[in-house]
């Protein structure tokens, strides 16, 4: 409706009006508390002297789409493209506690003509829905998108200011920003595979919104003009204390849960060796049950999804369906031999994982180096006394 207004005030107001350049700014909405929030949000504001001061906001999602939950999670992320007066836009961030920074734009009247142009055409409702992506097209490569369409030209953008190695890549950017959130980083540690931990430009940084704020701040046009004008705080403060959550405390972190789970499979192996196997089937049954089910969630990311970094997927030779069997064959006496090849595929392939993520070609979350060591332990195990009860029994 807004979008529709704003055309047609575009087309009744006299062009004797139309004097005032518009002014266009980079709005960037600091961290949140929500997980989908901790990088930050950017919107586009226009303020025109016509149109009136709105702000273009491409992180938009419809939740009453049909089937939304799942189609979000095979990858068909249909985000929208949508304008609300810049008044309401800063409440809503008020409201969360969220600072809103605006870095207001170094363009002469044809290129914020241009800008604005630009915006109500991708505004219309056969151009506002757009295929999201989380780190290459999203609401803060957008924006940028729409700014060097204006110019005609690429800026230079500014150094950001994270360490090196939290620069490296898509999957380190994120880490740097969801420290506090080791279960949110797991859990994007076990769906994305490798392709997010190739190495990136610095421009490509500017996927999270809070990087994109810094390196506008200082960039550059090809002239050496500098693309922003004025930098200030229309909500809030530098100062103001972050609603994002506080440090997880160690002992309820992903690392410390599973060096817990490694040493209980030390010690039911143990007495396994020592013939005591009741504990060690128990523990077979609920740990690949889990990693079967886990494998089953890979199988449908890696298969199924169109999410382009979903695969490949490397930790898909430790957690697939065929974890299954190391969860039924203990308790089935007929299936030893059945039990020694799986779990000798099993080893094998948990050796190469452990090459594969030694060489660097896809980053492990911490916590899964002694989720893998756990069931390499069980593999070897099982192996041995199995091994072992077939040469006494002869």
């Amino acid at each position: 409706m807004l979008t529709a207004v704003i055309m047609m005030m575009a087309l009744i107001i006299p062009a004797s009006l139309q004097a005032r350049a518009p002014e266009v700014s980079l709005l960037i909405c600091g961290e949140g508390a929500e997980i989908y929030e901790l990088e930050g949000h950017a919107g586009l504001r226009i303020n025109h002297p016509q149109l009136g001061d709105f702000t273009v906001n491409w992180g938009v999602f419809d939740f009453n789409s049909p089937n939304f939950v799942y189609r979000f999670v095979k990858g068909e992320t249909d985000y929208i493209a949508a304008a609300a007066p810049t008044e309401y836009f800063l409440r809503a961030y008020h409201r969360q506690g969220r600072t809103v920074r605006e870095l207001s734009l170094n363009l002469d009247s044809i290129q914020a003509e241009r800008i604005t142009s630009l915006a109500l055409e991708n505004l219309k409702p056969e151009n506002r829905v757009y295929r999201y992506n989380y780190v290459l097209d999203n609401c803060a490569t957008r924006p940028l998108e729409m700014i060097e369409a204006a110019i005609g030209d690429t800026v230079s953008l500014a150094p950001n200011s994270l360490a090196p190695q939290d620069a490296s890549t898509f999957r380190n950017v994120m880490r740097h920003y969801h420290r506090n959130y080791p279960w949110y980083q797991f859990g994007i540690d076990l769906a994305l595979g490798s392709g997010i931990d190739r190495p990136i430009s610095e421009r490509e940084t500017g996927f999270a919104p809070v990087v994109l704020e810094e390196m506008v701040r200082g960039a550059k046009l090809t002239s050496g003009e500098p693309l922003t004008l004025r930098d200030g705080y229309l909500v809030g403060a530098p100062s103001d204390p972050s609603p994002s959550a506080g440090p997880t405390p160690w002992y309820l972190s992903p690392l410390f849960i599973s060096l817990l789970l490694l040493a209980v499979a030390i010690w039911v192996s143990v007495m396994q060796v020592k013939g005591h196997s009741a504990g060690a089937r128990w523990f077979d049954t609920i740990y690949f049950t889990v990693t079967g089910l886990a494998g089953l969630l890979l199988t449908f990311l890696i298969f199924v999804s169109v999410h382009e970094a979903t695969s490949p997927n490397w930790l898909y030779l430790w957690l697939n369906p065929l974890c299954f069997i190391g969860a039924v064959t203990p308790w089935l006496k007929c299936a030893k031999r059945l039990e020694i090849c799986y779990q000798s595929v099993n080893f094998a392939l948990l050796v190469a994982l452990s090459i594969i993520l030694l060489c660097g070609i896809q980053s492990p979350n911490p916590a899964f180096v002694p989720l893998i060591t756990a069931s390499g332990l069980r593999a070897v195990t099982d192996i041995y006394t199995l091994c072992s009860k077939r040469k006494t029994s002869r």
